[in-house]
């Protein structure tokens, strides 16, 4: 756990202000603010285009106090991990003596699907550099659209729900153990709803030396069909259900962290899946009894990536 306490993160810089265009309701700058309170040290910030970058940027104002820039649609990585190299090489020549970080920010569209050669590539590289995905589970920025990250029988604009079909048929790949299998330093799940958590592991994901990755569950009110005020709650039950648990991954060695390792140990009870369903929107069909075979399998999906969770951790 990070061992800055709030009165310590109220004396940092502010580095994302307010002020920015996001929707009301939206865990994306809350994320950014806790995963820049994890480093007092200099640090440059790379966006993909996506619902973050259009709007803390919205020319000619912008919501950055750090040197900042937004990149396309697949290549907020390999950008950050170009500045990365340029760094390293005026390092060794003398002419920069800072310690500087990177971090680069993008939507599960620019990191699941379209941005992952890009993350993968500076991962192979051992680049050192941070990678934070905000995990919406769709392309929120374009209209809602499925993702890698959409969980199955989510209802968006290309994932109806209809005589066909009850919204996605195909369930989110698991892009955090992905990472994993780069054997990069550091890898983690967070939630914005447990900011003690978050800002440890990203405190060391800025320190580890290498490649870091970071995802990070951010329910967004327009595409869940939940309420502004319910975005941390929601973001809460995510890690209760083990639908998103919490862990880390430092040097090959799983950890399960926070809320997580109480339901583990059994000091906390995990809720079920139809906890997760009732709490949105996008998942209201899902609770139809014509559908009860299909929730039935969701969680034991859950039920077996939580377990083999447990058992990685045990190692």
């Amino acid at each position: 756990m990070s061992s800055k306490s709030i009165k310590d993160l109220t004396k940092l810089p502010v580095r994302l202000t307010s002020g920015h265009r996001l929707c009301a309701g939206c865990a994306e700058g809350i994320i950014a603010r806790q995963v820049l309170m994890a480093t007092e040290k200099p640090v440059v910030v790379a966006s993909a285009t996506g619902c973050f970058e259009v709007s803390t940027s919205v020319y000619p104002f912008s919501s950055w106090n750090v040197p900042w820039i937004h990149t396309a649609f697949p290549n907020a990585a390999s950008t950050c991990a170009g500045v990365e190299a340029a760094y390293q090489g005026l390092k060794r020549k003398g002419k920069i003596k800072d310690d500087i970080k990177f971090v680069a920010f993008g939507g599960d569209g620019g990191t699941y699907d379209i941005g992952f050669q890009a993350l993968s590539g500076a991962a192979e590289r051992g680049q050192n550099l941070m990678y934070v995905c905000f995990n919406n589970e769709a392309y929120m920025n374009t209209g809602i659209q499925r993702s890698g990250a959409t969980g199955f029988g989510a209802s968006t604009t290309t994932s109806p729900i209809g005589k066909a079909q009850n919204g996605k048929k195909e369930y989110p790949k698991d892009l955090t153990m992905i990472m994993a299998a780069h054997d990069i330093p550091y890898v983690a799940n967070v939630s914005p709803h447990n900011w003690k958590d978050l800002i440890s592991k990203c405190e060391k994901g800025f320190e580890c030396g290498g490649p870091a990755f970071i995802n990070a569950i951010s329910p967004c009110p327009r595409g869940w069909r939940l309420s502004s005020k319910e975005t941390i709650s929601m973001a809460k039950l995510s890690v209760e259900t083990c639908v998103w648990p919490l862990y880390e991954v430092e040097n090959g060695v799983y950890t399960l962290t926070a809320e997580s390792k109480r339901i583990a140990d059994g000091t906390t009870q995990k809720k079920p899946i139809t906890e997760w369903f009732k709490a949105q929107g996008r998942y209201k069909h899902m609770l139809k009894p014509e559908n009860a075979e299909l929730v039935t399998q969701v969680q034991e999906e859950v039920d077996r990536k939580w377990d083999k969770l447990i058992k990685l951790s045990k190692l």
